[in-house]
């Protein structure tokens, strides 16, 4: 897709002129200039969501002089009021001393059931079980939900007389995050702006700015916000260094957590048995772990209790089952090129080893955002504009989370007959968070969601791409495609990455190069590539690549051993007496080498000794025992699978694995020339073309 220039011309001037004034016309009191938030953050250690909202209503203007006063005024209140947890016992004796104080801090109210009040705790201040009145609950309901920052008139008055009470008490409370939000205002809002303005504002909104993206990775960038608007999403995403993955969960919303490091325990994450407590799934709507590679958990379960939360939303320990909403999102970094990943492994690979190959939990998986897609973050690409306040971006994801969308694409559309149960579910999600996000109001036409169709389409079966590559033919349908419910014409949707880069060239290669495709040392099905050089010699037989494998060293003294034996029937050229032999021996996919190498070993020798090459795109498939009897393919299908993956056009495949094409898919067969052989020798000679 082709870059949008970065350069701002004058259409694009007015152009955010045009999105500036619609928000100020719709959306008063509730946008800020980015560049304000990003002056003052460099110099005060608060959450980019208080900050904003002060900005929001003091700098809410064109006027450079209201700015100017604004900021400064926000400045001041900043450091007279904010607490910092290490000063808490000075503001206390300030208290004290004044008899009145102001502080910015997060309050968190609960009801005391045995005397009948509510109670607030201050989280920098470090004080609880301060009385409330009951109107602010009533008008600021988040205060129950999780807390939220507030700007707090404190007084202190000591009654030597009563000394169980506490002597502070609130005087005044004003909320200073969005105490709640007029979802119609929203919807309605949302009808003066065009999807593409939309986009930009909700990009600006998080920090971004959006004219310096594609349109590919404007939908990219939406993509990671998926966890915050929608219930019990699992997105992951993998790629370069300082593109953004994290910042969005760390910064932007008050409702997301990021667990860093790593490692974690069950009772952190979903229950503490002890206390009776649920963990971060049950108070964050997202929790996003930093650094994949890193992910450990210090219990044995864990991976295991993760799997039954990603799958149903629920989990359960001891005598209970608990259910939470929480989003899961994992981020971490890949450190070569997708090309090579591809190529050599799997695009999970950077997981840990317990959760990489496992199957059942990577099938949880509903989006996989291609990272490597996204340019990295350079100073222009942080907004100066005007975007939403963030915590009015935050609660309005939060409040969509209610809303269920999932069902938007039924009236023009079904899905194709390979998606299974798991597959239309995670689209559905990626659908149901894009249509809310970009249509909150439900109105939207059918190219509108034919287009989020597709891309959620895209970011499944990148998942499913990476299952069959590990699992084999149990993944076998990834040909994911929607039907249209009008003209019932089926359109097919592919992951870009799949296209190039295949292991097995087209065209001729060298004479003694052959590719051979079987199970490697960890049960998985891999690429091997022999190339083969001859010299005059006494008949010496040398590999490399093969370290101290005893399996694979046998099966190639087997293939030696039978071409000095038989090495005549199949051509008097091949001399194993007066001519060395070196041949080195390649795991491509990097998962063990292989015991079955003593057919390609001969075929490969053969080609070698008669300076002729294999025939192009050609897969070696099959073994033989010393004795020359050929013995059949084990796990066919799936092997068939990875060869169409590594790009061969014809198979040579023995005559005993014949039965077994039954059980292969027909579209699968039909990839392929195979190639039948009943002997070793007719195997030479089919390989090489001879007649």
């Amino acid at each position: 897709m082709d870059r949008e220039t970065t350069q701002y011309t004058p259409e694009t001037d007015d152009a955010n002129e045009v999105i500036d004034r619609k928000l100020r016309q719709h959306f008063d009191g509730k946008i800020v200039r980015k560049d304000l938030t990003k002056a003052i953050k460099e110099g005060a250690n608060v959450p980019v969501y208080v900050l904003e909202f002060l900005l929001g209503q003091y700098c809410s203007s064109d006027d450079p002089q209201i700015i100017e006063n604004g900021v400064a005024n926000v400045k001041r209140i900043l450091s007279e009021n904010f607490v910092r947890p290490d000063e808490s016992q000075k503001v206390l004796s300030s208290l004290r001393e004044r008899g009145s104080y102001t502080v910015i801090d997060r309050i968190t109210v609960s009801l005391n059931i045995k005397l009948d009040r509510y109670e607030s705790d201050f989280s920098n201040l470090g004080i609880r079980g301060i009385p409330i009145s009951s109107d602010y609950v009533s008008k600021y309901d988040r205060l129950l939900c999780g807390g939220i920052w507030c700007i707090v008139g404190l007084e202190y008055e000591y009654i030597e007389e009563d000394k169980k009470s506490t002597p502070i008490s609130i005087v005044k409370l004003t909320p200073i995050q969005m105490p709640h939000i007029d979802m119609d205002e929203i919807k309605e809002g949302r009808k003066a702006f065009t999807k593409d303005e939309w986009i930009t504002i909700l990009l600006r909104s998080a920090g971004m700015e959006a004219d310096c993206f594609s349109k590919r990775e404007k939908w990219l960038q939406l993509a990671r916000m998926l966890p915050l608007i929608e219930n019990n999403f699992n997105l992951c995403e993998l790629g370069p260094r300082s593109t953004g993955k994290s910042h969005l969960y760390k910064e932007i919303s008050p409702n997301s957590i990021l667990v860093s490091g790593g490692q974690t325990t069950v009772a952190n994450l979903f229950y503490n048995m002890s206390s009776k407590q649920v963990g971060l799934v049950g108070l964050w709507d997202c929790v996003a772990f930093d650094e994949v590679a890193g992910i450990t958990f210090k219990d044995k379960d864990g991976v295991q209790i993760m799997k039954d939360y990603m799958a149903s939303g629920s989990f359960a320990r001891g005598k209970e089952e608990k259910a939470a909403y929480a989003s899961m999102a994992f981020v971490g970094n890949i450190n070569q090129s997708v090309d090579v990943l591809l190529k050599t492994s799997h695009l999970f690979e950077p997981f840990p080893e317990a959760m990489a190959y496992d199957t059942a939990f990577l099938d949880r998986m509903h989006c996989y955002i291609p990272g490597w897609e996204i340019s990295k973050y350079r100073p222009e690409s942080f907004t100066n504009d005007y975007g939403f306040i963030t915590d009015y971006l935050a609660e309005f994801m939060r409040q969509m989370r209610k809303e269920p969308f999932g069902d938007a694409c039924d009236k023009y559309f079904r899905f194709g007959s390979n998606l299974n149960q798991r597959d239309v579910i995670a689209v559905r999600k990626i659908v149901s968070g894009f249509t809310k996000l970009l249509y909150p109001n439900g109105e939207f036409t059918k190219e509108e969601v034919e287009e989020i169709l597709t891309f959620a389409l895209e970011m499944r079966r990148r998942v499913k791409e990476q299952l069959k590559k590990i699992g084999g033919m149990e993944f076998y349908d990834v040909n994911f495609s929607y039907v249209d419910n009008e003209s019932f014409e089926e359109r097919y949707v592919s992951v870009p990455e799949q296209g190039g880069g295949k292991i097995i060239p087209e065209g001729l290669t060298n004479p003694g190069n052959v590719y051979t495709i079987s199970q490697g040392k960890t049960g998985m099905i891999g690429v091997y590539r022999l190339e083969t050089q001859m010299l005059p010699g006494n008949g010496r037989f040398e590999r490399t690549g093969l370290g101290s494998d005893r399996d694979a060293r046998e099966a190639t003294n087997t293939a030696f051993n039978y071409l000095k034996a038989s090495g005549n029937a199949i051509s008097r050229s091949i001399s194993t007496t007066l001519k060395d032999y070196i041949v080195n021996y390649q795991d491509l996919n990097g998962i063990g080498m292989t015991k079955y190498l003593t057919l390609p070993t001969v075929i490969a020798l053969a080609s070698c000794a008669l300076n002729k090459p294999t025939l192009s795109s050609l897969v070696v498939l099959g073994e033989i025992s010393i004795s020359g009897t050929i013995l059949k393919v084990e796990e066919l299908a799936s092997v068939l699978q990875v060869c169409l993956d590594s790009g061969a056009k014809k198979v040579l495949i023995p005559i005993t694995s014949a039965p077994e094409l039954g059980t292969v898919p027909s579209d699968l067969i039909g990839a392929f020339s195979l190639i039948f052989y009943s002997t070793p020798q007719e195997a030479v000679y089919k390989a090489l073309g001879v007649e």
